[in-house]
């Protein structure tokens, strides 16, 4: 960190994507101040925001919901949710941080989320700006958070079970939990921060989220 708090991430670009000059513009700014080595770049509508990631290749992407296309025409929560599917389908790895009044509608993208390999985290528009700047910290970790109407009733997929399992019952880190499963130690990393997001286990200082991860599988029965 510099003297001012910021955080020194080498390199570190960003698209931030709002149809409202205003939200923009602050957004901005407190990214800036928080990463003051970062490249941030900005669009206002959805086709400019996917040439501009195609040719930037971020590591992150700070999204609204409701947007237009094009400059000039009405914002809908249907164009920003068809931007997502699309940045979702290109940029498996891409960190994703939505920033919105109205996240519910993200349920609709679910199963591409579930996913995806890089980290995604919502943030809704009222949110103290310490718990924004929060979830844009655990997306660039490749955290993955989303609101718990869309936890509601666990779910959990077989791989995640065996990820658990090879972790807690035979003590085994992740390259050999890889090398057991025949995946590549990524898609490990990946099964990780989904299984605990369906958990409800996020990066909290000064604990360690293996050991929260135990402890909630086993209160859930995930494991013996």
């Amino acid at each position: 960190m510099d003297r001012s708090g910021g955080k020194r991430v080498a390199g570190l670009k960003i698209v931030v994507v709002d149809d409202h000059e205003l939200v923009l513009d602050s957004t901005v700014t407190v990214l800036q101040r928080q990463y003051p080595d970062a490249k941030i770049s900005t669009a206002q509508a959805t086709a400019t925001a996917l040439t501009l990631i195609e040719q930037t290749q971020p590591d992150l992407v700070v999204v609204d919901l409701a947007l237009p296309e094009q400059s000039g025409q009405v914002s809908r929560t249907e164009t920003g949710l068809q931007l997502l599917r699309t940045l979702l389908q290109r940029f498996p790895t891409l960190n994703i941080v939505v920033q919105s009044a109205n996240a519910k509608s993200l349920v609709r993208l679910k199963p591409s989320i579930n996913t995806h390999e890089g980290g995604f985290t919502i943030a809704e528009k009222s949110l103290p700006l310490k718990e924004m700047l929060t979830k844009v910290d655990w997306a660039i970790q490749g955290v993955v958070y989303t609101p718990r109407e869309m936890r509601t009733g666990l779910e959990i997929k077989p791989e995640w079970l065996e990820v658990l399992r090879l972790a807690f019952q035979e003590g085994l880190q992740d390259k050999a939990i890889a090398e057991r499963m025949r995946v590549a130690e990524r898609t490990v990393r990946h099964y990780w921060t989904q299984v605990q997001d369906a958990l409800g286990v996020y990066p909290d200082a000064g604990k360690n989220n293996r050991i929260q991860t135990e402890i909630r599988a086993r209160e859930e029965g995930l494991i013996d």
